[in-house]
């Protein structure tokens, strides 16, 4: 699989925003995701615990490590309110410092999804501006066709694109109503016309969004539905990072889920070869 880059993500429960990133330059993963995520107890972290200098600082350890950043926008923060829409422009402001090469953010169909087209214009252009890819996640509450109906308006609205696409994360698709427990039926019914350009591999057993790390839920009772999803983004040629959504304890599970999950994309790989 060409460019694929496999790594983990800060958490609220780590013991600081540090933890997760120095676990994965220790660990040898070529991405990272930081996540401002600080809660109303004060437990995580957001931009403002990222001072300059420790931007700077992780932007050149990334580098020199051949690490892949990226930043998920507060999760949170709906861009169809205004003050949500300065703090992700905050949240690309800290992308740009340190080097990421995408920006993550949610999808809000509720209110229409030309609506939420027009309210995340602001984001389009900066991110294209910043040379940033703008990746747009499903939640547990989307549906594939809103995935569909949406980059079909982008397309057809004149407003920057080319670099935005969707974030495709299996834990929420497996959560959807109408592909409960079947997350590859949802990645299918995209069709090819959705770019996926950014993957949030967690699992749950379709009652919660829990995070359980890759291979402690349903792959670790069987892989079949994991190794057919792998077929199925080898199939697209899928190129972008692949991020271990969750902290788990011991951490030594991320690298786990590594080795496995590599496994299954060699495996693929031969197979495709074969073919």
């Amino acid at each position: 699989m060409p460019n694929v880059f496999i790594g983990n993500q800060t958490a609220f429960s780590a013991a600081s925003a540090r933890e997760p990133f120095d676990y994965a330059l220790a660990n040898g993963f070529d991405a990272f995701e930081w996540f401002p995520d600080k809660k109303i107890s004060g437990a995580g972290w957001d931009e403002q615990d990222l001072p300059p200098a420790a931007r700077a600082e992780i932007r050149r350890t990334a580098q020199s490590k051949g690490i892949r950043l990226s930043v998920h926008g507060r999760w949170d923060a709906d861009p169809l309110e205004p003050r949500a829409l300065t703090l992700l422009l905050k949240d690309i402001d800290l992308a740009q410092e340190l080097g990421a090469e995408l920006f993550n953010i949610h999808l809000y169909p509720e209110r229409g999804l030309d609506v939420y087209l027009r309210a995340i214009e602001p984001l389009l252009r900066r991110t294209a501006a910043a040379g940033l890819q703008l990746s747009i996640e499903n939640s547990p509450h989307n549906v594939p066709d809103h995935f569909i109906q949406f980059f079909k308006l982008l397309r057809e609205s004149g407003l920057p694109g080319a670099h935005a696409g969707m974030c495709f994360d299996i834990g929420h698709a497996n959560l959807c109503a109408g592909t409960r427990n079947d997350y590859l039926k949802y990645f299918l019914a995209l069709g090819a016309s959705i770019p996926i350009i950014h993957l949030h591999l967690h699992e749950n057993w379709g009652d919660a969004d829990s995070h359980l790390p890759l291979f402690t839920g349903p792959a670790g009772k069987d892989e079949a539905g994991l190794k057919n999803f792998i077929s199925a983004i080898q199939a697209r040629k899928y190129s972008g990072s692949m991020i271990l959504e969750g902290w788990p304890q011991p951490p030594t599970l991320l690298n786990q889920a590594r080795e496995k999950l590599l496994q299954l994309i060699g495996e693929g790989a031969a197979k495709t070869a074969l073919c």
